[in-house]
């Protein structure tokens, strides 16, 4: 098993963090392209199988914990939650809890109880003679309602009975069922068991059968886990390590005696345990019943989890909590999110899975108690926030922190605030005019089916990559902080952006000089928005300007298509001319390239929405290329189509008739989808735009992944508020 381990994944993309986790050996290739594609979630004609009257799917997020060490092995956990702050708080206690051993869990029993209530009963003392005199009839017939189980090395184990007084003064009897439902979580099965045996009991008794029912306290399946944390381990830079320890103890001893505090003190480790359990599919309303139960058994509601120093000063937490989970049967199979997550936590039995999900809740529990002895807990929850906001707003790596504080700090945590804050970064960090300037591409119409000799209609995205480029020493450089590149310049590469660098200098006759390049990006990488193709051009123009070459748009758009041809293989020469003239055109390939800018009379009112899985054109284009040679006569029918739809296209856009360049562009989408290079979550976010306003929608560039576009005249803020509510990052051309 991989080491759990794992630093710095808040700081990824989601496609990154997928990609990590893959590469690491926590996700498996399938597992993976199943959380690209946006597969894993719940149907809705999965859900309509599940409960009545279903209308849609709710989502929340599918988050991972990792650094956990139970029982000596390192596992990463699946966490369903939508509350900021529990995933981060919970990794980072497993994280301290390595260096004390981690936690230890235990689970004796996993036992479920099913309850048979008998009222009416003439003389109970006799009943309950009755029923104890035939206590094997009874376990035979309840082990015959589920043979299978039976051959499992589960079954009914015992039959307990108890008589219990009502207000008024009658006794009912009440029979215990206690039950092995092996891997199973066990309610339908133990339901079916009380329902059978339930008649043979009021005949024992001669009474009058009340309820038949399992029982969601679950104290027959109690777990134990306890974690100790090195006191060196817990001092902050302005708080003592005894004094953190001493009041975590203290806030554990406040909440064994006051129940409104042991009730957020609970809820502190059910936020560790209920996250667990929807990811895995989990009845989480039982085990909070359960819980909240057995923490009242004693007559006071007490603290599940329990803090204390050892002989060494070391802080101590232990938890018992009673946990009847399931990694086989109810809904599992049908939803696949459930399924998927167990495979994370991989738990294949329901022993291993109890035993995580406690020392989950006891880690939560501890990163709760210690924000409380600290820095307090809403310090950690706005600090997340405003983390979340600097992302939305595309704050760059090396400026991301800075921004974060300066929102804290000035209290006003809004997307537009961190952009503002960005802006003035940049401002001052600037050393003049940038040398080379060039624009990143949308296609509206007619993606691929240009590689073929057919129109294409696209719009630029004006001054998306600057570069700047100086005279260095030995070795080159280059960095693009928006893309988290910052590296030394290996000529040698075969591929990627030192090949360009390389290929760029070369064209130059400047192969053997050293520079330092440096550029800045609007456009995120490999999301077909032509980053690859403005890149050349900002840099060759950066060069042209630095060395005084006077290159014109013709050898810069030269240069910018030899770089294309390293990157996509035959690209389609859209994205370079594009960024190198920066207007919007009407483009047709071929020996002799047709090119025909267009004069708007507006800019178009687009949306880019950016989905979680980059766009590899070579792949796509070459998957398409293998599609066609199996169907030559469709595809070209396809491609002529999309053509047709480019050129009618190009006359709408420069009419700003957006009603007609929309409905071009959905029927665009569909030819796309026809030669499979759309993907369900780009189907997704389509549907997300057009529902929020958007007049078109549809994927723009290669596809497999990439970014969708998006039409919306007088619609644009509330697209682009859909498209990030669901997760994915917008450019506003509007």
């Amino acid at each position: 098993m991989s080491d759990s381990r794992i630093s710095g994944l808040y700081r990824l993309s989601v496609a990154e963090r997928i990609d990590e986790l893959q590469r690491l050996g926590w996700l498996r290739d399938a597992d993976a392209e199943l959380l690209r594609q946006g597969r894993h979630t719940l149907l809705p004609v999965a859900a309509d199988k599940m409960i009545e009257n279903v209308v849609g799917v709710f989502g929340l997020p599918l988050a991972i914990a990792p650094n956990f060490v139970v029982n000596g092995r390192d596992y990463i956990v699946p966490m369903v939650v939508e509350e900021p702050s529990i995933v981060a708080a919970t990794s980072g206690a497993a994280q301290l809890a390595r260096a004390g051993g981690g936690f230890r869990s235990r689970c004796e029993e996993l036992m479920l109880v099913g309850q048979i209530h008998i009222a009416d009963i003439p003389d109970v003392v006799s009943a309950l003679q009755r029923i104890e005199a035939g206590r094997e009839e009874l376990l035979a017939l309840a082990n015959s309602v589920h043979p299978r189980l039976s051959q499992r090395g589960g079954g009914v184990r015992d039959i307990e009975l108890r008589s219990i007084d009502l207000d008024d003064g009658e006794q009912v009897v009440v029979a215990h069922l206690v039950v092995d439902t092996c891997d199973a979580m066990g309610a339908n099965l133990v339901n079916t068991i009380c329902e059978t045996v339930a008649p043979r009991i009021s005949e024992m008794c001669g009474g009058r059968v009340v309820l038949r029912i399992l029982s969601n306290l679950a104290d027959r399946a109690l777990v134990t886990a306890s974690v100790r944390y090195r006191l060196n381990d817990l001092a902050t830079p302005e708080i003592a390590a005894a004094t953190v320890r001493d009041q975590i103890i203290l806030a554990s001893d406040i909440a064994g005696v006051d129940p409104y505090r042991a009730a957020t003190h609970n809820k502190g480790v059910m936020n560790g345990i209920d996250a667990l359990a929807i990811a895995t599919g989990n009845d989480w309303r039982a085990i909070e019943a359960g819980a909240h139960a057995y923490a009242a058994t004693t007559g006071q509601y007490l603290p599940l989890a329990t803090w204390s120093a050892d002989e060494q000063g070391d802080l101590i937490g232990r938890i018992t909590v009673p946990l009847k989970v399931g990694v086989v049967g109810g809904n599992l199979d049908a939803n696949a999110g459930a399924s998927l997550g167990l495979r994370i936590a991989g738990t294949s039995a329901a022993r291993e899975l109890a035993e995580l999900m406690a020392a989950v809740g006891l880690a939560q529990n501890f990163a709760a108690l210690k924000a409380l002895a600290t820095s307090g807990i809403q310090e950690g929850h706005m600090k997340l926030h405003a983390r979340g906001v600097a992302s939305s707003a595309g704050v760059p790596a090396e400026l991301f922190d800075d921004v974060v504080e300066e929102l804290i700090a000035g209290g006003e945590i809004k997307v537009w605030k961190a952009a503002e804050i960005l802006a003035g970064k940049r401002a001052q960090g600037m050393r003049g005019t940038p040398a080379g300037t060039a624009a990143g591409k949308v296609i509206l119409l007619g993606e691929h089916a240009v590689v073929y000799g057919r129109h294409a209609l696209a719009v630029p995205i004006a001054n998306a990559v600057t570069a700047d480029v100086a005279a260095r020493g030995q070795e080159s450089t280059l960095s693009v902080p928006e893309w988290k590149v910052s590296q030394m310049i290996d000529y040698g590469a075969a591929s990627g952006m030192d090949a360009a660098v390389a290929l760029i200098q070369k064209q130059l006759g400047i192969a053997d000089a050293r520079f330092s390049i440096r550029l800045h990006s609007m456009l995120p990488r490999a999301m077909g928005l032509g980053s690859s193709a403005a890149f050349a051009v900002a840099i060759a123009r950066a060069f042209s300007v630095e060395l005084g070459l006077g290159l014109d748009d013709a050898r810069i758009n030269a240069i910018a298509f030899a770089c294309e041809k390293l990157a996509h293989g035959t690209p389609s020469g859209v994205d370079n001319t594009i960024a190198t003239y920066g207007e919007a055109m009407l483009f047709r390939n071929g020996d002799a390239p047709q090119l025909e800018q267009l004069t708007l009379v507006e800019r178009p009112p687009l949306v880019i929405a950016c989905s979680n899985r980059s766009g590899p054109t070579m792949e796509q284009v070459a998957g398409v290329r293998a599609r066609r040679d199996r169907s030559r006569s469709n595809y070209d029918a396809i491609f002529d189509q999309m053509g047709a739809l480019s050129q009618s296209g190009a006359v709408a856009l420069a009419g700003a008739d957006y009603s007609q360049l929309g409905l071009l562009m959905n029927i665009c989408h569909g030819l796309l989808n026809a030669i499979e290079v759309s993907t369900a979550e780009l189907d997704s976010m389509v549907s997300i735009a057009r529902s929020a306003g958007a007049v078109g929608a549809k994927v723009t560039g290669a596809g497999g992944g990439g970014s969708i576009v998006a039409l919306c005249p007088g619609t644009a803020d509330t697209v682009c508020a859909a498209l990030g509510a669901a997760g994915f990052k917008t450019i506003s051309l509007a």
